[in-house]
């Protein structure tokens, strides 16, 4: 439960700061003094969006700070789950700098808005007028009746299943897509695939066979010049081979001369000896030398083979070509893996699909089970709010659609009159009807919600006299199990708070303020009399206050 409010610089408050009891307090004041203010603030710790237009002085920050109490309600999972700080008496705090920016801390932990927004739903339901309207969406209709089946630990369950089920379903829809795809392209895929098998390709082998290619096709020509070398080299008269013979035998006369011509004769062997080899071999390659037009013609299809699977594939290289060979066979494998994987998916489905049955069905003999006990304690509270003949339908249809809450769809039927045929409640229900009626809805869910805190923003539109008397007593009864308050313009609810807080507007120094105070006795006595007389007070009307406070 909320245990204090401290608020600066929000809005028509310049400091405030005040502390709450539990079970039930009420909170009155003129229109405009500043109720919603109030309502403002403490949406901004619950993690509401925040403007410049919330700073009262606007060079200033504006910071808000509430205490809660959550000993008794089992929420330490929630701050293991987000690495925060748990504390028994926890501290929220929210500000609103003059750049515009905002921050917020839980337990002086910065937090961003959705974990904050998130604990909030643990912590306080903000009722206000238009959420009456709320009651006729199946979404919180599904909450009235899931609340009272004890159904939401099966609905975390189901929904968790709903998750991984839906999950799978898009992923066997994709791998679906990718199989139909696949197999618009296999027979072409294969073509390529068998074509370049065929063409038996291997790395480095599109130079090697340009060489082959070029050596054969200018064969005459190089052996015309190899020839040409041999008798260069070779001739009896001016061949290289014997001119370094004779040099060589020059310098062996002298080499004993000195070092120097004996490291020349050295060198002018081993020119020899070199010289004498590549004579070897260019006679060798002479001999080896011949034309062969078979041959070349086989270099020539196999390189014009290569020439022409780069251009359809838009390579320049071999390696680029056994790149897409190796794709092209994975693609032609993965038709018969992408099957296996699609039948498996099937298979996990159906699994899920009985998980989900089983626990949908058990959710729906849940609901189908607590619709009557719903159905009769709001019959009974609504009874004690003036409304005896009002009557509620209930109906659960199964469905075979998987729902984000089960396979049920529902209809929430009323009727206030005798006679009257069952309507949507939108439609057969007064404003004044409808706030009664959320009042019942919400008296109920405080015997099986572990909410903390309930604030009933002006729920009491529509009603007066002994009705309003019994909305308060209801409120009362509800603040044995929660935190209750209640912004009302009513006397009869206002006399059945335990805590009464007036807010009001004062000036000073030409600037309007709103502030909130606790009551006395004495003062409740005023404030109701006013509620009651106006701003003339009887004695009447303080007899009557008294009365009511009594």
């Amino acid at each position: 439960m909320i245990t204090s409010l401290s608020i600066e610089n929000f809005a028509l408050i310049e400091k405030l700061s005040v502390n709450f009891s539990d079970g039930f307090s009420v909170i009155t004041g003129e229109t405009g003094a500043g109720k919603s203010i109030l309502l403002g603030a403490l949406g901004l710790v619950l993690g509401k969006r925040a403007d410049l237009t919330s700073l009262k002085n606007k060079e200033e920050k504006c910071i808000i700070e509430a205490n809660f109490s959550i000993k008794k309600y089992h929420l330490k999972p929630f701050f293991i789950a987000n690495d925060l700080d748990y504390e028994d008496e926890t501290i929220i705090r929210r500000e609103i700098l003059p750049s515009g920016k905002s921050r917020a801390f839980i337990n002086d932990t910065p937090v961003n808005l959705n974990e904050l927004q998130e604990l909030s739903n643990y912590l306080i339901d903000i009722h206000s007028q238009h959420q009456t309207q709320e009651l006729s969406e199946d979404k919180v209709q599904f909450q009235i009746i899931d609340s009272v089946a004890s159904n939401f630990d099966l609905i975390s369950e189901y929904t968790l299943k709903l998750k991984d089920y839906k999950k799978v379903k898009s992923d066997l829809k994709s791998k679906t897509e990718l199989l139909q795809s696949v197999l618009k392209e296999q027979d072409y895929n294969s073509f390529l695939l068998e074509e370049l098998l065929a063409a038996n390709l291997k790395n480095g082998e599109q130079e090697e066979l340009e060489e082959q290619f070029e050596k054969l096709n200018n064969v005459e020509f190089i052996k015309e010049n190899i020839v040409k070398s041999l008798t260069i080299a070779n001739d009896d008269q001016i061949g290289v081979l014997n001119n370094l013979k004779e040099i060589k035998l020059s310098f062996q006369k002298i080499a004993g001369f000195s070092s120097e011509y004996n490291e020349l004769f050295e060198r002018i062997s081993s020119v020899l000896i070199e010289f004498d080899d590549i004579e070897k071999e260019l006679t060798n390659l002479s001999e080896t030398l011949y034309s062969n037009p078979e041959e070349l013609e086989l270099l020539n299809q196999k390189l014009q083979l290569i020439y022409a699977l780069q251009k359809k594939h838009q390579v320049n290289s071999v390696e680029e070509l056994l790149l897409i060979q190796n794709d092209l066979d994975n693609k032609v494998v993965s038709v018969t893996t992408l099957e296996s994987e699609i039948i498996s998916m099937e298979n996990h489905i159906e699994e899920i699909k009985i998980q989900l049955d089983i626990l949908s069905e058990q959710i729906s003999k849940n609901r189908v089970e607590a619709v009557p006990v719903l159905v009769n304690k709001l019959s009974q509270i609504l009874e004690q709010l003036g409304m005896p003949n009002a009557k509620f339908d209930i109906q659960l249809i199964k469905k075979e659609e998987y729902y984000n809450n089960g396979k049920d769809e529902i209809q929430f039927l009323f009727s206030a009159n005798k006679g009257s045929d069952f309507g949507m409640l939108k439609k057969v229900a007064s404003g004044g009807e409808m706030s009664r009626i959320m009042l019942a809805v919400k008296s109920v869910l405080s015997i099986y919600s572990s909410l903390p805190t309930i604030i009933f923003d002006e729920i009491d539109t529509g009603v007066s006299g002994e009705i309003a008397h019994k909305m308060g007593e209801i409120m009362k009864s509800m603040s044995q199990n929660m935190q209750v308050f209640a912004i009302t313009h009513l006397p009869q609810i206002a006399g059945k708070g335990k805590e009464h807080f007036k807010v009001f507007k004062v000036v000073k120094d030409n600037q309007t303020q709103s502030e909130l105070k606790l009551l006395t006795d004495d003062e409740r006595i005023i404030e109701i009399a006013q509620m009651l007389s106006g701003s003339t007070i009887s004695d009447s009307a303080l007899n009557h206050a008294k009365e009511l406070l009594n």
